[in-house]
């Protein structure tokens, strides 16, 4: 059996999510010998060079850090070395060519915000919330030649209530997974994992998480209510659901991103889906396949984010306005 902390430590990761662990690592104690994180780039309309969230903490936390282009440079994998890791952790980081996860003598496990096999890829906590689910997790696992498809360390499930967001769970993921974090280290160091291999799995049963884009977000008004709302709150508050609507009989198009709403459920004939029906002061409601999606907060392109009741204040041609399906 080893000591935890006397284990030499590799951290990599780039955002925010990973910034948690890599604290309570250093504030554990633990024996975080350097980080690797992603090169600084350009940035907002200014284009000034931005730095990651984990470089950063680690900069805080004084400790090394590498910032390399490309992951199999010599000089990098040479300096990499020179750390003598014992152990490697990756957090929401690049894919990782063998000569880096092979190269601490006890591995590199990886955390993911998911309960795998389920939701391998780059945004499983947005895909399991626009997919209607009622749990996820997270995970913890080794880091192979395949994405997300290493032997299974520990897992930890976590219920998504009607209300979340991939902001809450965001949040709530973050935490969790930093205890499972701290978990991994002390088990692997005691020598008691019993890793789960992902073999014999049917993969036509398992919901895929891919990156996601821009038009990836765009709201489908003849979808049904439920399907419209969990997409909405997997993607809010960032990178949002949006919409684009136009006002009769005007050419130009706008959008709008949508952050809140909710369904209610109606039979509505005559009111085809994108009809938008308000009071002008205090709701704003857009037909959906089967009911009302009633909207609780937006921002129209080029305008603050505001909920309905700021927003009508001032607009008052809402009900010229519809909103078009893709």
């Amino acid at each position: 059996m080893e000591q935890a902390k006397n284990l030499r430590i590799v951290f990599m990761g780039t955002p925010e999510f990973a910034v948690p662990s890599l604290r309570a690592l250093v504030a554990g104690g633990y024996q975080v010998v350097g980080v690797v994180t992603a090169p600084d780039k350009p940035a907002g309309r200014g284009q000034r060079m931005h730095e990651s969230d984990v470089k950063i903490a680690a900069r805080e936390l004084g400790l090394p850090i590498l910032q390399p282009v490309k992951l199999r440079d010599p000089e990098f994998v040479e300096t990499l070395r020179a750390w003598q890791p014992d152990l490697g952790i990756v957090i929401a980081f690049r894919m990782l060519p063998e000569v880096v996860w092979a190269m601490p003598r006890l591995g590199t496990f990886n955390l993911h915000a998911s309960l795998l096999p389920q939701y391998r890829g780059a945004a499983p906590i947005n895909w399991a919330i626009i997919n209607g689910e009622t749990e996820t997790g997270v995970t913890t696992f080794l880091l192979n030649h395949e994405i997300d498809k290493g032997a299974i360390i520990g897992q930890i499930r976590v219920p998504i209530g009607a209300e979340d967001t991939i902001g809450t769970m965001y949040e709530r993921l973050m935490e969790v997974g930093t205890g499972l974090v701290l978990d991994t280290v002390e088990r692997i160091a005691a020598g008691k994992i019993e890793p789960i291999e992902q073999q014999g799995i049917d993969e036509s049963a398992l919901r895929p998480a891919p990156k996601i884009f821009k038009e990836d977000c765009r709201i489908d008004w003849r979808w049904n209510g439920k399907r419209i709302v969990d997409f909405i709150r997997g993607l809010s508050p960032y990178p949002a659901a949006w919409t684009a609507m136009y006002r009769a009989g005007a050419d130009e198009e706008q959008t709008a991103k949508i952050y809140a709403a909710r369904f209610e459920e109606a039979a509505h004939e005559e009111a085809a889906c994108g009809t938008v029906e308000s009071d002008g002061r205090t709701f704003i409601r857009v037909a959906c396949a089967d009911g009302w999606i009633r909207l609780g907060e937006l921002q129209i392109a080029g305008k603050k984010r505001l909920a309905v009741r700021e927003l009508l204040l001032g607009w008052r041609d809402v009900l010229q306005y519809r909103f078009r399906e893709p």
